[in-house]
């Protein structure tokens, strides 16, 4: 398995990426599958990403996961057959410890950006966390957060902010204002397009900006990529409307790559 401290410590470009939510186990090796060969094929380390539990649904009817012990039982299957680093949301403390053995990184959602106990208690794991930027919080905050962790091994990522309802704005200013912190920034290429409830019920998205928006932030400095993605968006029983295509990947992975290397 690919180290996770090489990976983020190190200076490639890293990609974070998977479905939205664990919908089964057949879903994510078929991702996990695709993700590997481009993982190997671009020479891109890459960091599988899924949620077993989706704690911030617009409606109480929305499917929300199979529940932690099998959401956890797939991720497991997921690193041992595929060999990646494995990130996931956690929403409450007692969810903590039986997530650490498991995941390498511990996702603190952009809702929970500001929970005091939730990203203590997560960086006195000695995991990797990552926090993501709340939509309502400044990019100046996010060194608070971070100190919260009271670890060095911390990420800081974007996901768009608030502007109006309805509607996220991504201001790249702060994905450089993060990295003067000395934290690994990454952006969040698919949920920063989301329209939060943009669909009466559940969220839509624009996915046709996401390539465009993640070559901008490889030029502006990012260390890694987030991106949602699934085989067939429309049928995702979450985020449907904002993920990324499967077919899209590799298209992303070349057009970012191609700007690092520029950059280098």
């Amino acid at each position: 398995m690919a180290d996770i401290d090489s990976i983020l410590s190190g200076k490639k470009l890293f990609l974070i990426a998977g479905p939205c939510v664990i919908e089964s186990e057949e879903l994510c090796f078929e991702i996990a599958t695709h993700l590997k060969l481009l993982s190997k094929r671009h020479n891109i380390p890459v960091i599988f990403k899924s949620s077993y539990a989706k704690a911030n649904r617009t409606s109480a009817n929305s499917f929300v996961g199979n529940g932690i012990e099998f959401g956890l039982g797939v991720l497991a299957r997921v690193k041992e057959e595929f060999g990646f680093p494995v990130l996931t949301d956690i929403h409450e403390t007692v969810e903590i410890e039986k997530v650490a053995e498991v995941a390498d990184v511990l996702q603190i959602p952009a809702f929970l950006s500001r929970q005091t106990e939730l990203i203590r208690r997560a960086g006195a794991t000695g995991k990797w966390i990552n926090i993501k930027k709340g939509q309502f919080m400044s990019p100046h905050d996010m060194d608070k957060a971070a100190g919260k962790a009271e670890s060095q091994k911390v990420m800081l990522t974007e996901r768009g902010a608030s502007f109006g309802y309805h509607n996220l704005v991504v201001d790249f200013r702060s994905l450089l204002i993060m990295r003067e912190f000395g934290f690994p920034v990454v952006f969040d290429a698919t949920h920063s397009l989301q329209l939060p409830s943009g669909s009466g019920t559940v969220s839509s998205g624009q996915p046709e900006f996401v390539i465009p928006f993640a070559r901008a932030a490889v030029a502006v400095g990012v260390a890694g990529l987030f991106v949602e993605t699934h085989p067939n968006p429309a049928k995702a029983l979450s985020d449907a409307g904002a993920m990324l295509p499967m077919d899209k990947m590799e298209q992303l992975i070349e057009e970012t790559l191609k700007i690092r290397r520029a950059l280098e």
